[in-house]
């Protein structure tokens, strides 16, 4: 068939993108940082992915892969990329920048005719567009326009906590939605690669906010509440009836922006609500409190999974009291043992005045008609919490 790139070998590039373009026929290439997993997946030919759902469980075997080492081997990582059909990763946003420079190299060594498709896959709203900007400071615009296309994407699926010595095996939640914008494929006159499972759409954005205001917004509000009342597990949290009908008026205001902004009725949103909302509850999965509520530092910015519905709401005048209430539950989730995000916003909110922290947390304007509201809920944890 051909090769892809996966930046990323952790549990998501195996268990999520790394799984579907091998069920695509591709050779999958993983490039990453870690000494000992890249050494990991040099010497184990296959691995398992189980997939969980209230239904049990199935299982499948990942095979045809390698692995390499883009900071110490980094001649070899741009040599593949130059010969590779896709590049995908999944990184964290904040490391996009670092994984820019390879890409740019391997797009200069580029003497394919066919472009090269490159999509980032992050819980982030146009994380392509990013990682481009982020390639655009190495090389020149004609080599982007003419060697490569940069399609963004909306992923979905739950990727929990795993059992101990699982090695590269996964498990990983059965459902999964993986959107691409069709138009960049479409400006180049290029077809789009054959991976079954994507789902090519016309315009991406409905998607990646109904996601990231749904699934995104309602786990970690989910988290957020549950740390504060001493829960372990996001699907023990929501037993709890105060938290479940909490992250429902949560979702009850998300829905309001994308019935009013996306074609989408109240009724198909009410029933994904529904769907998500089972999906998360599912004890199968043993997703852990801490690991969903981990970086609230990036979960409270600009364009994220609350300030980014209520933001919006309130430029509407529409209501966003009870995402008020899980920004205040985010603002608490302090000194989380393993979590420097959670020590980092310990030390903002310590540190800096009121209308610094909300400033420099948010990237909201100071005039802008949600900012007051956040601002009054750091003043009350930054008085408990001092």
């Amino acid at each position: 068939m051909g090769k892809a790139i996966h930046f990323g070998g952790g549990n998501i590039g195996r268990g999520f993108v790394g799984e579907f373009l091998h069920d695509a026929g591709y050779e999958v290439v993983f490039l990453d940082v870690v000494d000992d997993l890249i050494a990991n997946i040099q010497k184990t030919p296959s691995y398992n992915i189980t997939e969980i759902s209230i239904g049990g469980e199935s299982t499948k075997t990942v095979t045809n892969y390698r692995a390499i080492n883009s900071k110490t081997h980094e001649a070899d990582a741009v040599q593949e990329i130059a010969t590779a059909d896709i590049v995908t990763c999944a990184v964290g946003p904040r490391i996009l920048q670092f994984i820019a420079p390879v890409i740019a190299k391997g797009l200069d060594a580029r003497t394919m005719s066919a472009p090269l498709t490159v999509i980032a896959c992050e819980n982030a709203i146009n994380a392509t567009d990013t990682l481009r900007g982020h390639i655009a400071t190495k090389t020149s615009e004609e080599v982007l326009e003419t060697r490569a296309v940069f399609a963004n994407c909306a992923i979905d699926r739950i990727v929990p906590n795993q059992p101990p010595n699982h090695g590269l095996n996964v498990r990983i939640e059965k459902y999964f939605e993986w959107a691409v914008e069709k138009p960049p494929f479409e400006k180049h006159g290029v077809q789009h690669p054959n991976i079954p499972a994507i789902h090519w759409v016309d315009k991406l954005e409905p998607y990646i906010e109904r996601k990231l205001f749904t699934v995104n917004t309602g786990h970690a509000t989910t988290a957020y509440y549950g740390h504060l009342r001493g829960k372990k597990t996001i699907a023990e949290a929501l037993e709890d009836d105060y938290i479940r009908s909490t992250v429902h008026k949560v979702l009850d205001e998300t829905a309001s922006l994308i019935t009013a902004k996306h074609n989408i009725s109240e009724e198909e949103q009410k029933s994904y609500v529904e769907k998500i909302i089972d999906r998360i509850s599912n004890p199968y999965l043993e997703d852990n409190i801490d690991r969903v509520g981990r970086a609230p530092v990036r979960k409270l910015s600009r364009k994220e999974r609350f300030i980014g519905p209520a933001s919006q709401l309130a430029e509407r005048g529409m209501k966003f009291d009870n995402l008020l209430g899980a920004i205040e539950m985010a603002l608490r989730f302090q000194n989380v043992p393993g979590d420097e995000e959670s020590v980092e916003l310990a030390q903002i909110l310590k540190e800096e005045t009121a209308e610094e922290a909300t400033s420099h947390l948010t990237d909201l304007e100071t005039d802008h008609p949600l900012f007051s509201y956040v601002l009054e809920r750091v003043e009350i944890v930054q008085r408990e919490t001092k």
